[in-house]
């Protein structure tokens, strides 16, 4: 396989694995591209992306611009005169003259079987709709929202346990291998890429805070999901007394019939839902250190009888 002129745009964690795969395989990478450094943690110090760490230590030339309609940058990106550009959860939406630079196109990792999943949360969304496959799709990129045609696809299986953390580095690690697989097949021609069917088609919304809550009306395997759908960020959680807790891992528990929704049923914190019952294993108060539920129980007083409704709850 020939070595190619890339340039690599990605931001988060999920992209880091296609980045060291591009230069496992001998390609040139002229340029990495990623969301500027942003305060994070208590002392909201700027923090570098972890795309920006990879390619740091690698002594690869890093851009962070903030804003892609610039003409000097869309003018800096054509001047790379890169054969392709790589695009994994970069975070900034290329405009049409960038797609055009590149001799072979922008190809992008994105972690769904296109067109299901379109949009920024697919592996979450996955999850959430009770989804028993999934996979990796390296797309030609066009001016859509993930519209562009297929080059290569590969499915793998939602386990029942699967959290959205264990199943984006299942997926990361797939995008990495595909995306060396595809570049090679443009290159030499044996690949073209196939128009995306309109049948499927759904988009994958960004998370809001609300998507974590635990509506203890819904059932306990609607909620189950939920959980490991925010698993382990940005967390599935309620509310107690005005304290949010957040629940990252829990299991189906006996049968809650009979229970009003958010009622405690027993000691080990099984808790009644629309059907079902639903008992928290890993949780987390604010400020605390990640507990098993019996560690949590013994500093936080949550027992059979307690109500997790609210005040507007049923």
């Amino acid at each position: 396989m020939a070595a190619l002129r890339l340039v690599f745009m990605g931001t988060p964690d999920f992209a880091v694995p296609a980045l060291r795969s591009l230069r496992g395989a001998g390609h040139q990478v002229v340029a990495v591209y990623c969301q500027p450094p942003r305060p994070a943690g208590r002392g909201q110090a700027e923090r570098r992306a972890p795309v920006h760490e990879e390619a740091a230590a690698r002594r690869l030339n890093v851009l962070t611009p903030g804003d892609l309609k610039d003409q000097a940058v869309q003018s800096a990106f054509a001047d790379a005169d890169a054969d392709a550009a790589v695009v994994a959860a970069y975070g900034l939406i290329l405009p049409a003259a960038m797609l055009a630079a590149p001799r072979l196109g922008c190809l992008n990792i994105h972690a769904s079987l296109l067109p299901r999943w379109r949009g920024a949360a697919p592996i979450q969304r996955a999850i959430l709709a009770g989804d028993s496959e999934t996979g990796v799709t390296i797309m030609a990129m066009d001016e859509g929202l993930d519209t562009g045609g297929i080059v290569l696809a590969e499915k793998v299986p939602i386990a029942a346990t699967a959290t959205a953390g264990e199943l984006h580095d299942r997926l990361a690690d797939l995008g990495a291998g595909l995306i060396v697989e595809a570049l090679a097949g443009l290159d030499d021609g044996t690949i073209d890429p196939r128009p995306q069917p309109d049948v499927g088609a759904c988009y994958a919304a960004k998370l809001s805070r609300a998507d974590g809550e635990l509506d203890w009306r819904q059932d306990a395997a609607v909620l189950e999901r939920r959980v490991r759908a925010l698993s382990p960020a940005p967390g599935a959680w309620f509310e107690h007394e005005g304290t949010r807790i957040k629940v990252l891992a829990a299991e189906i528990a006996e049968d809650g019939a009979g229970a009003k929704p958010g009622h405690i049923i027993d000691d080990r914190l099984s808790v009644a839902c629309g059907d079902g019952a639903l008992r928290p294993t890993r949780l987390q108060r604010p400020g605390r250190a990640v507990m098993a539920v019996d560690e949590f129980l013994r500093g936080y007083q949550l027992g059979k009888g307690g109500d997790l409704a609210g005040r507007d709850g049923p």
